[in-house]
């Protein structure tokens, strides 16, 4: 096992990850930004470095002084979190190259299932149904004629994207070029390539994720799935497990589906196999996330397993001790992200100090956040400053514990979305568990025609 490792992120997902260091006997380094001085990962740490200025190009994405940091606190691995570097396959290399261990996939698997070219050719040769659509073209009225094959809507999608950019919806031929050479162009700044594909619109549908432990002795467990189809501009807002229509038969079909990918993509580490299913059940591969995700405290509620200490022991070569019989999950379990943003204002982002904070209690309830009291949360990173969770024994006992947790959920200082989240938890769609991706899309639509 590990004795030292450095965590290369900042906000609650770094807290999370000492966290779980220090349960398991692990000394920590904390890098930081210099907007970062005063943060709660920065604090908990038993070891800090100052790795540059607040910009993340400058700070958060800068391998070298992250590799140099390692180095200098004699770190033996390197804890990417989620976002940032976590999928980054020339930054897991260097840390290779160094003799510093990734805790994550290998460098290879990352830049396969991060190409989402080649990813969608590796699941098809292992017999796992993707959604109909096309490999990469570069011509715009090549893949103009090819959209034109496929038909409408569709969507122009980023062969390297992630994190909802690089993705145009087109729901008429002549629409077609405008949407291709925009997402094209925001790929190309966002992650260095601008080539995209196209998949059909399914819709409506639901966006329903296996979460994978794979070690590296072979063995891949799935932890059950996570319902995530609340979310805006493919920003997840609310995930909930179990997925309330999946059926029993369904359920053992994707898991098998989901291992099966796993495996045909030689994967190791915490790992998501992420599916859009139709109204009739049929389900298909989207992508795979080759990192820890935000949403895994959802599926820690119900299988009481500790995913993020899971991840390190898989890295340091412990295989599993259980098997896929072995999981037991049981209740049911709500994620709502809490965001410093202001959903009145087109979502627009918010900053400044925490002047009273008030975090949930009671059985079965978490806060997984970096805020406290008097904190000044800075301008240049993601708005997500909370994740609230709850689990229940069922999903309407798990929406009423959400209500109350957000009620006496008290952030001032800065705006965020907790009343949003109300809104949703008190909607006869959300609570029938009929919704689906075009759902916050739907509401917006009715709330900006209720205006006018």
């Amino acid at each position: 096992m590990f004795s030292k490792i450095l965590i290369a992120n900042r906000g609650e997902i770094a807290v999370r990850i000492i966290r779980a260091c220090k349960e398991m006997g692990i000394s920590t380094v904390a890098v930081f930004s210099e907007a970062d001085r005063e943060a709660l990962h920065v604090s908990m740490a038993d070891e800090s470095v100052c790795i540059g200025p607040a910009p993340v190009q400058e700070s958060y994405l800068n391998m070298t002084a992250i590799i140099s940091a390692a180095v200098a606190t004699r770190a033996e691995a390197i804890h990417p979190g989620y976002g940032l570097l976590s999928e980054n396959a020339r930054f897991a290399e260097l840390c290779q190259q160094c003799h510093i261990a990734f805790i994550g996939p290998s460098p290879e698997v990352i830049s396969k299932m991060g190409d989402k070219d080649i990813a969608r050719k590796t699941m098809m040769a292992a017999g796992v149904p993707v959604i109909p659509g096309c490999d990469v073209i570069e011509d715009v009225h090549e893949a103009h004629k090819k959209a034109d094959e496929i038909g409408y809507p569709l969507l122009v999608k980023a062969r390297s994207g992630g994190g909802g950019r690089g993705i145009r919806k087109v729901e008429r031929s002549e629409d077609f070029e405008s949407a291709f050479l925009t997402a094209s162009s925001e790929a190309e700044k966002a992650f260095g390539d601008g080539g995209v594909y196209m998949e059909k619109f399914l819709y409506p549908a639901k966006h329903i994720e296996m979460q994978l432990l794979c070690d590296q002795q072979g063995n891949v467990v799935a932890l059950g799935e996570r319902e995530c189809s609340v979310q805006r501009k493919n920003q997840k807002l609310i995930e909930e497990s179990p997925a309330n229509t999946l059926t029993p038969e369904n359920r053992k079909k994707m898991i098998d589906v989901a291992v099966r990918a796993a495996k045909a993509a030689h994967y190791t580490s915490v790992g998501t196999i992420e599916f859009l299913m139709d109204k009739d059940g049929s389900f298909y591969f989207m992508e795979m996330n080759t990192r820890l995700q935000v949403e895994h405290s959802v599926t820690e509620m119900v299988s009481n397993i500790d995913i993020v200490k899971w991840q390190i022991r898989i890295a340091a070569g412990v295989p599993l001790s259980f098997k896929q019989e072995d999981v037991r999950l049981t209740g049911h379990a709500i994620e709502c992200r809490i965001n410093a943003e202001n959903p009145d204002k087109d979502f627009r982002p918010s900053c400044g100090r925490i002047t009273l904070l008030h975090v949930p209690g009671g059985p079965f309830v978490r806060f997984d956040t970096a805020l406290y009291q008097d904190y000044m949360i800075p301008p240049f990173y993601d708005s997500m400053v909370g994740k609230l969770i709850v689990c229940a024994q069922t999903r309407e006992e798990a929406i009423r514990k959400m209500q109350a947790a957000l009620c006496e959920l008290i952030v001032e200082g800065v705006e965020h979305n907790a009343e949003l989240h109300m809104e949703i938890l008190s909607d006869p769609e959300f609570a029938g568990g009929d919704y689906y991706t075009n759902y916050m899309e739907k509401r917006e639509k009715a709330r900006d025609k209720e205006v006018s």
